[in-house]
């Protein structure tokens, strides 16, 4: 009898579950219809628009309709969310990696648009999607990693004649390629001949540098100076030569560079500028930047004529010509381990990929936004902010060592001194290049804006409160898109005149206009007293003015994988590790203690082609 009850209640229990379920899928119901919502992403003046349709019982759709969102990054989630939300009626979704906000603002809008269809999307149950089944790939070249250097990489080695893949960990290319807003270094080519020569005090004062501190270099600094006298005598074109990149590359360096890697990247870098140019990808304005004795960045302009970002310029272009070249890429396929077989690496595992390859390029990245292992080599950087993308964490290092590989200058992290610290956005070198000035809290300069990343920064942070305001002019604004977007995203503040910009940034405003009048006065005369700056453009006294409030924060790590002149990867015997190639920030050795601005872009490309070049002679 007793059994009998208790099985009666077990029944009565079955049967007031299953009413509860059938409860809760009846309260998830729906109002039919097409419902849209706004939320804002990491542009914060132009929300993302979008569209949801329902019927009576599920997602039928969600479309993007309108957005502002940067290209190549919030873009990407623009366009491959939606379909997420739809398979796993749910907005429990995986976010793109590197475009976090503009992924969120995706959710948030969909959330908002479900809510109007009388929904709580909190609780939708989320559809599971098929899981994606182990699959075997055979290739003659692996690439691991699809940001600049590793699609640079792969073409070479589809023009080879080989098939390539590449594994990427993230949904979208790019990686913090997309994020470098500058340029890229490059001497002696036909862009810089559009110019005129101007810097011979910059130059002088870098040899002067170079003597004092670098008394090993002597070779190389007579050599400068040679080319520099002769050029004097007949000044044809514009002032460069390679031997001073690498002597600017060097003192910017702090001497701790790798020469043969240095020697490498400045030889190769014109004749890249004309390889992306044949590939679509035309750098050819030219200016000033942090560190560089002469104008040697080449960036790209829009159909306006104003400069733009250099990665979301390059990344879509790359792509699109590595695609079109056959290559395949495979994303959401985060590599864990190579593949060895007697002391030769023939491919690489991610939990759902095998690729089996004749030779493998590592392209994944530094570790600048895996804080544990930022602090581990400098503790001092706990707290800081970091413009990396979030997927740069490290990973092709951790890989390499384990089967030997050998890192040098893991200690050699670069904090970048303007970086809008609540996004973490990093403001582009080419600002102060282009004229503008930095002030502190007491509206004063303290600095030569244009001096090495590490000098400006070790500037900044000793400032009242460790900040330092951006001070630009309308004739700068007008004259970059790159601007316009910081406008838009929100981290700029203006006055229609200088007593109005200080107030709104809490300074003095009588420090402010002196500081402007004394600057202005060190334009017209080419003559920075205070701090010897020896970059000057136009003057800053167009109004409106604007500010933007920076500090510093990780942005590059210098340390990496130890490679040669061909881009192989070296043991920690100093050998060869056979089959294995690498490019870009997750080497070390080329940057040194100090990498200038404009030398990261230069690197993943003549690296990546190296790199993809010599990889694919070796799989035979």
């Amino acid at each position: 009898m007793k059994k009998l009850f208790v099985i009666a209640i077990a029944f009565l229990m079955s049967l007031s579950l299953v009413a509860c379920n059938t409860s809760t899928k009846k309260e998830i119901s729906f109002k039919a219809g097409t419902y849209t919502a706004e939320a804002f992403g990491f542009n914060k003046e132009t929300p993302i628009s979008v569209e949801v349709v329902t019927s009576d019982s599920a997602i039928e759709s969600v479309k993007v309709l309108s957005h502002k969102e940067t290209d190549g990054i919030g873009s990407v989630a623009a366009e491959k969310l939606p379909q997420q939300i739809v398979d796993t009626q749910s907005v429990d979704i995986d976010i793109i990696s590197g475009a976090t906000m503009s992924s969120e603002a995706i959710v948030e809008a969909v959330t908002l648009a479900l809510k109007q269809a009388g929904v709580d999307a909190k609780k939708l149950v989320k559809k599971e999607s098929n899981k994606k089944e182990a699959q075997v790939i055979d290739a003659d070249v692996l690439v691991i990693g699809a940001g600049g250097a590793g699609l640079s990489a792969a073409i070479e080695a589809a023009d080879a004649g080989k098939k390539v893949v590449i594994l990427e960990k993230t949904a979208i290319t790019g990686g913090n390629t997309t994020r470098s807003t500058g340029g890229m270094n490059a001497a002696k080519t036909v862009n810089q001949d559009q110019n005129t020569f101007e810097e011979g005090s910059s130059l002088e004062k870098k040899l002067e540098t170079a003597k004092e501190k670098y008394p090993e270099l002597s070779e190389l600094i007579a050599t400068v100076e040679k080319q520099y006298q002769d050029y004097l005598a007949n000044p044809q074109g514009y002032f460069d030569s390679t031997e001073l990149f690498m002597l600017d590359t060097l003192v910017g360096g702090k001497n701790v560079n790798n020469p043969e890697l240095v020697k490498v990247l400045v030889e190769n870098s014109a004749e890249t500028v004309e390889w992306l140019k044949a590939n679509g990808a035309d750098l050819s304005s030219v200016s000033s930047f942090g560190g560089a004795s002469v104008k040697r960045i080449h960036r790209p302009v829009n159909a306006e004529g104003k400069t733009i970002a250099v990665g979301s310029y390059l990344v879509p272009i790359l792509t699109e010509v590595a695609t079109k070249k056959g290559v395949e890429i495979i994303y959401d396929a985060q590599v864990t381990e190579l593949l060895v077989n007697e002391g030769v690496v023939v491919g690489a595992k991610s939990d759902t990929y095998t690729v089996n390859a004749k030779s493998v390029v590592i392209a994944t990245g530094g570790f600048g936004a895996n804080i544990e292992m930022v602090t581990k080599f400098k503790p001092e950087l706990k707290g800081f902010v970091t413009t990396n993308s979030p997927a740069i964490t490290g990973d092709g290092i951790v890989f390499a060592q384990a089967i030997g590989a050998n890192v040098v200058d893991m200690d050699q992290i670069q904090i970048h001194p303007t970086v809008e610290q609540n996004s973490s956005g990093l403001i582009t070198e080419g600002l102060r290049g282009d004229g503008a000035i930095l002030v502190n809290s007491e509206g004063k300069r303290f600095v030569d804006e244009v001096g090495t990343r590490d000098a400006v920064s070790a500037a900044e942070v000793a400032q009242p409160g460790g900040f330092a305001y951006l001070i630009i002019d309308q004739r700068m604004v007008d004259s970059s898109s790159v601007i316009a977007s910081y406008i838009s995203k929100g981290y700029t503040v203006t006055g229609e005149t200088l007593e109005d910009l200080a107030k709104v940034i809490e300074v003095d405003a009588e420090n402010l206009k002196a500081t402007l009048e004394t600057w202005n006065q060190a334009v017209e005369a080419k003559n920075d007293a205070e701090f010897n700056r020896t970059s000057f453009a136009e003057k800053l006294d167009t109004a409106p003015y604007y500010a933007i409030k920076v500090a510093p924060g990780v942005h590059h790590t210098m340390g990496g994988l130890q490679i040669n002149a061909n881009a192989e990867v070296l043991n920690t015997n100093g050998e060869v590790i056979k089959g294995l190639y690498a490019a870009g920030e997750v080497t070390g050795g080329v940057h040194g203690a100090n990498r200038l601005g404009g030398n990261a872009v230069a690197d993943i490309i003549v690296f990546g082609r190296i790199a993809g070049k010599n990889a694919a002679a070796s799989a035979k």
